[in-house]
């Protein structure tokens, strides 16, 4: 073979590389794309005002459920050219939309079981009909898609408590949340993007345990004798997370402590 002919070997195979790639892209940010659809139907059904906490889990779950099956379409398509070493060749292709499906799945789990999607559920969800794997998960997409899953769950907590029988949700979230950030910190010096994501994971805790403060301490001072002023002050801490979520802020836990009477 002269130095052309290698030439043109190795231009060819890089031009087959980069296609390749391109299409991994575009296909993981379907991926990425339907994933965020998911997590926002999930988010907008349990947020529902008219029903109880059960139905509004088993209605939420469904559509769900099916929504993330037929995700298995696009990871079908992408596992003939991940193949090998080919997987981690294209691996920073396909990380990001396997991270959202991580955040998405495991959210979906959370509502169903109340408890954290394993490492092995996730790999479970993704294989074909055989029960073969499309490929095997990266932990350190498991571990950056779990850590996502705080922000949403921070999210949920604080639409929850806003009802009758959010206190408990928001305590079991406020648990699982807590559990999961002390989980995940052991692997901070381990996964590059993590200790960025614990910070975030961090400040969703303390926004949960606003929530919660102001629903437990605040509210109580006040339950059954002025319910008025115990909504109120419930209403007051939920709209002010709701405003902090919108510009990063922590929750107003200090902005409230000044106001004792819950109506100035």
């Amino acid at each position: 073979m002269n130095i052309l002919t290698a030439f043109e070997t190795f231009r060819d195979e890089l031009d087959d590389q980069q296609e390749k790639r391109e299409r991994l892209i575009k296909t993981s940010r379907e991926v990425t794309a339907t994933a965020k659809k998911i997590i926002f139907l999930l988010h907008r059904l349990v947020s529902a005002e008219n029903a109880d906490s059960q139905g509004l889990h088993a209605n939420a779950i469904k559509p769900a459920k099916k929504k993330l099956g037929e995700l298995n379409t696009l990871f079908a398509k992408m596992a003939p050219e991940l193949k090998g070493e080919e997987f981690w060749r294209h691996w920073r292709s396909v990380s990001p939309g396997l991270q959202e499906y991580i955040e998405a799945l495991s959210f979906a789990h959370y509502l169903e079981f109340g408890t954290l999607a394993s490492y092995h559920d996730v790999q479970a969800a993704l294989t074909d009909a055989d029960g073969v794997p499309y490929f095997n998960i990266p932990l350190s997409d498991y571990l950056l898609g779990i850590s996502d899953l705080t922000g949403e769950l921070m999210r949920y907590a604080i639409v929850a408590i806003s009802r009758a029988d959010g206190t408990l949700q928001a305590r079991q979230v406020l648990d699982f949340v807590r559990g999961t950030y002390a989980d995940l910190e052991k692997f901070s010096p381990h996964v590059r993007e993590l200790p960025r994501k614990q910070d975030v994971t961090s400040a969703s805790l303390q926004k949960i345990e606003d929530a919660v403060y102001a629903v437990v301490v605040r509210g109580a001072e006040y339950r059954g004798q002025r319910d008025d002023i115990a909504d109120e002050i419930v209403r007051r801490y939920v709209a002010g997370l709701d405003s902090a979520l919108s510009r990063g802020s922590r929750g107003p836990r200090d902005a409230g402590a000044d106001d004792d009477d819950g109506d100035d």
